[in-house]
């Protein structure tokens, strides 16, 4: 006898509930998801509801039920030969945001294993992927045999996301992307956690960016993601904690691909700028704790502290790097990074104070040079980026270098010029400093 064909899934019934308000039960929601990723339920179909999730949310049981669903449609990476606690961390995006390479290694370092599963730039922020993969040879997709030998022999592994971790996350994120329903809360929450879980965290430190160059500029916006992350990991098993930083300024001194490595290994070389120095031990110590290896955040700090001041965090960079197939040279000669063929100086109008350094233009700037992507095909040149030489509440005279920006395309360069003219305020007293911690949620 043929195989009996199943009755079609009452989607449109499902989405008019959510639309009107409504909750969907628990297997409604597997049954979606797993649709979705087996082709049962179509892109259109699957487009309404998210845009009704969008106007309407879900409840925390449906977003418990959404997140298992995301989790059990894949594999998930089994890491119990990975002894100890392992920890990550995740931000939501930022312009010079390059403290992933600096804390992973760190951490390693300090005896917590590091499972990192990072993403691409998309628009005006960077991607951690984009930034490593500027390392010569440095590969970023590996099988979960390769990523569970790297976690093993170096304490840390960063790399991204593959076919059979969480394919509805995917699957679902080109779905928001296309059909302007990425601005959801649950979603949101739902997307970053589940590839936390499915590759085997046991907590999570989360990095929640605030000001013009966030995702979520607003405070109010972002406490609300970041107190969603933090109920929803925990009710998920994985102990979880937020912390707000700033991001009205760019983190650090380099936006684009090769220069946030060299700052990320000035910074494991003990030096770099203060703010990536002090958030990196800040969020280092935050893991450190979650680990087990720290028994306060204080101790923490003094940890990471310890492990930049003795290079042990440098050491263990390196071989992470050389564990991923990438050159580990570059530790100690980051001359063997690209640098672009051509430079320009953007000079300060007239004298004064630097009141702002705006983020999301300097990052837009650095994406017209070529550091990211407008769209996802679009090819990243690693070489190409900005170096700031005046940040907020510095005085310049006039003439003096703001920027120095690092391209190959004289046509990006005229593209990008006008919006770092326009990144860079000056006005005749320094504006009163926002701290670089902005808020914690526990």
């Amino acid at each position: 006898m043929p195989a009996r064909r199943r009755p079609p899934l009452p989607v449109p019934l499902w989405i008019a509930r959510k639309r009107d308000g409504g909750a969907l039960r628990d297997h409604e929601i597997r049954a979606v998801i797993e649709g979705a990723v087996s082709g049962a339920v179509p892109d259109y179909q699957m487009a309404a509801l998210l845009m009704a999730i969008v106007w309407r949310g879900l409840t925390p049981r449906e977003l418990d039920s959404w997140l298992q669903a995301m989790v059990s449609s894949g594999d998930r990476l089994r890491l119990g030969d990975v002894p100890g606690h392992k920890v990550d961390k995740h931000s939501t995006g930022g312009v010079g945001d390059k403290i992933s390479l600096c804390l992973a290694p760190l951490v390693a370092a300090c005896g917590v294993a590091v499972p990192m599963i990072a993403g691409r730039g998309l628009g005006h922020t960077g991607g951690t992927l984009d930034k490593l993969e500027a390392i010569p040879g440095f590969r970023t997709a590996l099988s979960p045999p390769e990523i569970r030998r790297a976690l093993r022999d170096a304490g840390f592994v960063i790399c991204g996301q593959s076919e059979r971790l969480v394919p509805a996350d995917r699957l679902l994120y080109a779905l928001r992307d296309a059909t302007a329903t990425v601005e959801s809360i649950p979603l949101i929450a739902s997307s970053i956690l589940s590839k936390k879980i499915a590759e085997g965290a046991d907590a999570l430190v989360m990095d929640v960016k605030v000001g013009r160059g966030a995702f979520l500029p607003s405070r109010a916006a972002a406490r609300a993601l970041a107190s969603t992350i933090v109920r929803l990991g925990r009710r998920a098993g994985l102990r979880t904690i937020a912390l707000l930083t700033a991001m009205n300024q760019p983190l650090g001194r380099e936006v684009g691909n090769a220069g946030e490595v060299r700052e990320a290994i000035e910074v494991l070389a003990g030096g770099g700028p203060p703010d990536t120095r002090a958030l990196t031990v800040r969020l280092g110590a935050e893991m450190l704790a979650l680990g087990r290896a720290a028994r306060t955040v204080a101790d923490g700090e003094r940890l990471i502290t310890n492990a930049l001041a003795s290079g042990a965090g440098l050491d263990r960079f390196a071989r992470g790097i050389e564990k991923q197939g990438g050159d580990p040279r570059v530790v100690d000669d980051p001359d063997r990074l690209p640098r672009a063929r051509r430079r320009a100086v953007v000079r300060a109008p007239r004298a004064g104070v630097v009141t702002v350094v705006d983020a999301r233009a300097i990052g837009q700037a650095a994406t017209v040079l070529g550091a990211g992507r407008l769209r996802k095909e679009d090819r990243v040149d690693p070489s190409v980026g900005v170096t700031l030489h005046s940040k907020a509440g510095d005085a310049v005279r006039l003439g003096e270098s703001l920027c120095t920006v690092w391209y190959n395309d004289r046509a990006r360069w005229e593209a990008a010029q006008p919006l770092l003219e326009r990144a860079y305020r000056l006005g005749d007293r320094a504006l009163r400093s926002s701290p670089l911690l902005v808020e914690e949620i526990r």
